[in-house]
């Protein structure tokens, strides 16, 4: 199982403070960092409303992109439908080429009302539209130039003028609360951003998405497995058993978070992050 990292949006919001995180978090073996995104913050929303601050993540990794050179950046999540499709196409194609091809665009549909209508986007069509964005763009990463027709989207003799190195970009979709969320994740994505815990609800869930994976014709296994864990609270004994558990799922991936606990410098966050690594490197 591979580690990686959550940056501390709302901890870390000086330019210096978030290239010592990544940088730091890189030195420790950390091989993806990932980063969550509300573009507008809504007072209806408990957890991002107007008065906290989040680095805009696309903009963020492009400036990252220069700071470091292994690690790789992951969204969790881009809220996809409330963003223009050929623009997040041609952002991630900068930040993958850039990077040396070091980029998962991480997307899901949105779970704020407020926030898509201050967006101008239908929220109510929002999983039905995602789908299109991600043919589209999948072939926009693939294809000097073509031709599409679709609900949403109308593109003749088009094309970016940028082609990422990955073709196609790896998407991860986060979500899976409800049948059809889970359909749609095991038919399309290339990997799953789980949102809970590591237990019999993820594990439902797993099979599920895996069960639509192989419905759709596609190999088995071909949507890899994303947990994520908390470092502020519970023992290294805690840390251990939690990770053993996403271990037990199957999940290719580990992301842990050092946010959200108090730590307001960055050298708190790293020296967490540390011992989580010299802990799970000697039991797991």
């Amino acid at each position: 199982m591979e580690y990686g990292i959550a940056f501390p949006s709302m901890d870390l919001t000086d330019p210096g403070a978030i290239r010592e995180f990544a940088q730091g978090a890189e030195a420790l073996g950390y091989k993806q960092l990932s980063a969550l995104e509300h573009t507008l913050g809504v007072r209806s929303s408990a957890s991002y409303s107007p008065d906290v601050s989040i680095h805009e993540p696309m903009v963020l990794f492009g400036f990252l992109a220069a700071v470091t050179k292994t690690i790789r950046f992951s969204n969790s999540i881009l809220i996809l439908p409330q963003r223009q499709t050929v623009l997040v196409a041609r952002q991630a194609a900068e930040i993958d080429v850039l990077s040396g091809g070091r980029i998962t665009l991480g997307i899901g549909i949105g779970s704020n009302a407020d926030e898509a209508a201050g967006m101008g986007t239908d929220f109510h069509t929002r999983g039905a539209r995602v789908e299109e964005q991600i043919e589209l763009m999948r072939a926009l990463w693939v294809e000097r130039e073509l031709s599409f027709h679709g609900k949403w989207h109308d593109i003749e003799h088009g094309g970016l003028m940028i082609l990422p190195l990955q073709q196609p970009i790896p998407v991860f979709m986060g979500g899976g609360h409800g049948p059809k969320p889970l359909e749609r994740i095991g038919r399309l994505a290339d990997g799953w951003i789980a949102l809970g815990s590591a237990g019999p609800d993820v594990s439902s869930q797993i099979a599920a998405i895996r069960e639509s994976s192989l419905a759709a014709g596609r190999k088995e296994n071909s949507v890899a497995v994303q947990g994520r864990m908390s470092l502020t609270n519970g023992s290294p004994d805690e840390w251990i058993h939690r990770a053993q558990g996403w271990e037990d799922l199957g999940a290719e991936h580990l992301i842990v978070n050092t946010g959200r606990g108090g730590l307001t410098e960055v050298g708190q966050h790293l020296e967490i992050a540390e011992r989580f690594m010299n802990e799970i490197s000697s039991a797991i």
